[in-house]
């Protein structure tokens, strides 16, 4: 066969076909699907197999994956096995959580395996597929020619895939078969929640700093799950401890500016933590086993078997805990209170939420360094190993308030961070080894000792004490820790801090004046330049705008005391009684409108003159004349 040219050796050899029907699960919220895995179960020859995948995706028409497989005992999956390699990893993985079919893949495949000198080292299938999906049986067919080799043979094949592509015009199949299904019955598995911004930058708030803190770790806890639940990789959990830890710190350090459910949510978190944290310690005890056997001679080594198979019997009791905390309705009203904090952000009315962080964050980082300036000053008091834990954690909050904020300071205060880890690093290793010399001791003087031989405890003792001694020996050579927490290093920080402090309160100075004056120019009437105030309509009572003046003429005009015919002082009342308040009887009012011909249309200011009405000593009746002025420009 020409194809088989492309490497020197290889054969191929064809095999009988095969009809294979494959049915998919999945819980109703997608758990599987959510975590990166596919479950399958298939008919093959009469026989029924469960098949986990992981999702992980191609490159360039190559994928790398997990792929576990097992017998089943009957058709369904009633038939997988809690211990086997599938079931323990779906129940880890699915919970309580009842499976359902999603999809029904039926295929019918030519395969041919590939020989390298007699040696099998992988297939090539020809498959002629129907997908039949959703509760409408939508069908879907696809022809494929699938490649699968052992992992050693990938890049020696390499060739045979490319002259595949090349000769019977291929393309890389992006989507698997179950994904080409998902799409085409319109199925979606959900991706993680979008919590918000995760990003900082100068101008934010403090309280969008710690929003964005938690959405950040929130998102790592969330994804790392999975991983934790499978426990094939121990760094899944430690990751996931991790991102907890972080935001107990935020929650803590950012707190006035958080709402009141956020201490509920840090209670709840410090929960998560111990449950996580039972199964780290015992990981890395089980790390350090073959250390200490090492370290023993050579006649103990054996009786150390017995104390593994005890540690591995007290990580599945974690485990166990562990998973039966993830399938709780206390972790997913946790999750739920987490996210919907998040996604709801900084409450806007709140005063105290609208802080720059720059001008924050000095005092709030100072806070966690002083607290880890003291348990300095009392750890190197005692020389107590609990002293130096409790070290350890100030030293731990200080680094997480400084690695929050790191983004807005720079290198300076990064490298004060870095000090600080190192220290907790050293002080963590300290702490690792006397919680295995305690544990040691715990199971020596328990009952579970009294089962043990007698040379597995005698050789617990020998391990307890080289922990013991190991701790002393780390404490005896730890570096000054009162020069790495306030040493150069922490002024240069400081420093930093403080001038971005005093720059950000100028800039928000400049800023506020630039809104004021933008606000009183936007108050301002807009008139053209170079002409005058337009004339306002004038009624016949004098307005206080007018010109002083004027205003003047007015009062002597009102108050004029003349007589008029009869004898009749004209002081506001005409003949008869009738009260004259300068305003003409409302059947009769006459406004002036400022409005004139000629000259008296120029804008130059006008004496006002007022005079009293004349009157009639024989009528009731009166005219009052309004008065009529006009206004100086401007």
């Amino acid at each position: 066969m020409p194809l088989l040219s492309s490497v020197p050796g290889l054969g191929a050899v064809a095999q009988p076909v095969k009809r294979l029907v494959d049915l998919y699960f999945d819980t109703t919220d997608w758990r599987l699907g959510r975590s990166g895995y596919v479950l399958r179960t298939r008919l093959r020859a009469g026989r029924h197999e469960a098949t986990l995948k992981d999702l992980a995706p191609s490159t360039e028409g190559l994928r790398r994956r997990l792929e576990a497989t097992e017998p089943l005992a009957s058709p369904d999956l009633a038939g997988l096995d809690p211990a086997g390699p599938v079931g323990r990893r779906v129940q880890a993985l699915a919970g309580g959580r009842a499976l359902g079919q999603v999809l029904e893949v039926r295929t019918r495949r030519r395969p041919y395996t590939l020989e390298v000198r007699g040696t099998a080292v992988g297939e090539v299938a020809l498959d002629d597929t129907v997908i039949v999906a959703g509760e409408e049986h939508h069908r879907i067919r696809l022809q494929r020619v699938e490649v699968e080799v052992l992992p050693a043979w990938v890049e020696s094949l390499s060739p045979l895939v490319e002259r595949l592509r090349h000769d019977c015009g291929l393309q890389p199949a992006t989507l698997s078969k179950f994904e080409a299904g998902l799409l085409g019955a319109g199925f979606v598995i959900p991706q993680p929640s979008d919590l918000g911004p995760t990003s900082t930058s100068a101008t934010s708030t403090v309280a969008e700093v710690a929003y964005a803190v938690l959405r950040r770790d929130a998102a790592s806890m969330l994804a790392h799950e999975a991983g934790t639940r499978l426990g094939e990789d121990i760094e899944s959990l430690h990751q996931m401890r991790v991102a907890t830890r972080r935001m107990r710190a935020a929650l803590s350090l950012f707190e006035t500016v958080l709402p009141a459910r956020a201490g509920r949510v840090h209670d709840e978190l410090g929960w998560l933590a111990g449950v996580l944290g039972a199964v780290r310690d015992l990981d890395i005890q089980l790390g350090n086993l073959d250390a200490w056997t090492e370290e023993l001679p050579g006649v103990h080594r054996q009786a150390l078997d017995e104390l593994g198979d005890l540690l591995l019997g007290h990580r599945e009791s974690a485990r166990a805990a562990l998973l039966e905390a993830l399938d709780s309705r206390r972790y997913e009203r946790l999750v739920a209170a987490l996210t919907s904090m998040l996604d709801q952000g900084p409450i806007r009315r709140a005063s105290v939420v609208r802080v720059g962080a720059l001008e924050a964050l000095p005092e709030l980082i100072g806070g966690r360094h002083r607290e880890a300036e003291k348990a300095v000053r009392r750890a190197h008091r005692t020389g107590v190993v609990e002293d130096f834990h409790r070290l350890r954690i100030r030293c731990k909050r200080l680094r997480y308030a400084i690695e929050f904020t790191g983004d807005l300071y720079g290198a300076d205060v990064k490298r004060y961070a870095r000090q600080v880890a190192s220290l907790q690093d050293e002080l963590g290793l300290i702490q690792d080894a006397e919680t295995a010399a305690n544990r040691l001791q715990v199971i020596a003087l328990g009952e579970e000792g009294a089962l043990l031989p007698r040379a597995t405890v005698f050789a617990m003792g020998m391990v307890s004490q080289r922990c013991t001694a190991e701790a002393l020996t780390r404490l005896a050579k730890l570096p000054a820790a009162k020069q790495l927490v306030n040493g150069k290093l922490w002024e240069k920080a400081r420093e930093t801090m403080e001038r971005r402090r005093e720059e950000a309160a100028r800039a928000a100075e400049e800023a506020e004046h630039a809104k004021r004056a933008a606000a009183a120019q936007a108050s301002e009437p807009l008139i053209a330049p170079g002409r005058a105030r337009p004339a306002l309509p004038t009624l016949g009572v004098p307005s206080v705008a007018a010109a002083p003046a004027a205003r003047a003429a007015v009062r002597r005009a009102t108050s004029t005391t003349g007589r008029a015919a009869g004898g009749a002082a004209t002081t506001g009342r005409a003949a008869g009684g009738t009260a004259t308040t300068g305003r003409t009887p409302r059947a009769s009012r006459t406004v002036a409108t400022g409005k004139r011909s000629g000259a008296a249309a120029q804008s130059r200011p006008r004496r006002v003159r007022a005079a009293a009405p004349p009157t009639d000593e024989n009528s009731d009746a009166k005219t009052v004349t309004p008065i009529r002025r006009r206004l100086a420009p401007g």
